[in-house]
């Protein structure tokens, strides 16, 4: 057979090159970019690593975003934006169980890179925050009409987020388990949190909870500790600086060498703090506990007791901890693990039917309604306030 001719080659040449290039890759981009950005979090994350993951050139990835921000920007509102699709495709007036559903599924989908949405969206600039807040308040207003509908109760929403919180759980941690396993416990537990009853802990159940105290800062270290973690809780560590660290406690940047080699051992420090003082609190919490049922109640209301206490220590140890380097972060990770063990021990004993993978999403369902339920309160922390989370993280585990 005769070669084709130059010009047929040529003319052939551009549906190769197009065969190459999918028709979606500004979408991978995204996909891509939100799995590095909830990994690494916004500052560490870089626009080479998404585009190795992608499997393109850095120089590429700039002709479909113009810099970072940008591709964060659009990152953040994926989400969101898939959620209030699903649920315009749910008719008015849906069980609420079909709207959740919708939340789930989609939700699921995203698992890899929704943790954008819960602790990087504070990067976003006012403009982007506030319209990012306007989308999801969308969404939950029309959950919360289902809610009302099926358990009308004047309760401001907070079963409504409560309830996003324990599907939205699924982006903050990786736990391996079937979709369709994963699906039914999101939303059987996010069901409960819908359900659940009036504000207060369920009968017989309220806890005492002892929580150790923060230490009083008595050294100059730990004076730029406690002085750091407000910093880091309102601005985001990547944006305070040292000199602000400084200023606060009165010293020049250059001293606070003295006392920490550098800003991250300063953070890793806030982080060791923060799960100290979670251990301690469920190591007295679980002294007296005399059955399963009881010790899960009592983890609930010592973990609720805690985000509400220490609350800018916790979001710093939450929110921080992915941009920590490698070796800081190790002994953090541990604690988490031994964290959630207890939890997943006592669950699966007040709970039997339970293997060890679907009681971890349960408990991250817990923190979830703990995070999203305690935005909702705005961190009041009052008896009425802790024992109304309690309550919807009992719901959310199903004890």
């Amino acid at each position: 057979m005769a070669s084709a001719s130059p010009s047929a080659r040529s003319a052939a040449a551009p549906d190769a090159t197009a065969a190459t290039r999918p028709r979606n890759r500004r979408q991978l981009i995204v996909g891509a970019a939100g799995r590095v950005f909830s990994e690494r979090g916004y500052h560490a994350a870089s626009m080479e690593e998404v585009a190795a993951g992608v499997g393109i050139t850095a120089a590429a990835l700039y002709r479909h975003f113009p810099n970072k921000y940008a591709l964060f920007a659009e990152c953040a509102d994926v989400m969101v934006d898939g959620l209030v699709a699903a649920l315009d495709e749910v008719p008015p007036g849906a069980a609420l169980a079909d709207v959740l559903t919708a939340v789930t599924r989609i939700t699921v989908a995203h698992r890899a890179s929704g943790g954008v949405y819960r602790w990087e969206a504070r990067y976003l600039s006012r403009e982007d925050r506030r319209r990012l807040a306007a989308k999801f308040d969308r969404l939950a207003g029309r959950v919360d009409e289902a809610v009302q509908r099926e358990h009308p109760r004047d309760d401001e929403r907070l079963r409504t987020l409560a309830a996003l919180g324990a599907i939205g759980s699924i982006t903050m941690h990786h736990t391996s388990i079937a979709q369709r396993r994963l699906e039914e416990l999101l939303l059987a537990s996010a069901l409960r949190v819908a359900a659940s009853g009036p504000a207060g802990a369920p009968a017989g159940s309220r806890t005492v909870v002892d929580l150790p105290a923060q230490p009083v800062p008595r050294t100059r270290r730990a004076e730029i500790l406690a002085a750091s973690v407000p910093l880091f809780a309102r601005d985001g560590f990547a944006s305070v600086t040292n000199g602000q660290i400084a200023e606060a406690v009165g010293l020049t940047p250059s001293a606070l060498y003295r006392h920490y080699p550098g800003k991250t051992d300063i953070l890793a420090a806030a982080c060791l703090q923060a799960a100290a003082l979670l251990a301690q609190g469920v190591e007295r919490s679980l002294r007296e506990v005399t059955g399963p049922h009881d010790a899960v109640v009592a983890l609930a209301a010592t973990y609720v007791a805690y985000s509400f206490e220490y609350t800018e220590l916790n979001s710093v140890a939450e929110a921080e901890l992915a941009g920590l380097p490698t070796g800081h972060r190790r002994p953090l990770v541990l604690a988490q693990r031994e964290h959630i063990a207890v939890w997943e021990q006592q669950l699966r004993l007040a709970r039997p039917e339970l293997d060890p993978r679907q009681a971890r999403v349960l408990v991250h369902a817990g923190f979830g309604v703990v995070v999203e339920a305690g935005r909702r309160l705005r961190w009041l922390d009052t008896p009425g306030h802790r024992e109304s989370v309690t309550a919807l993280v009992v719901s959310a585990l199903g004890v």
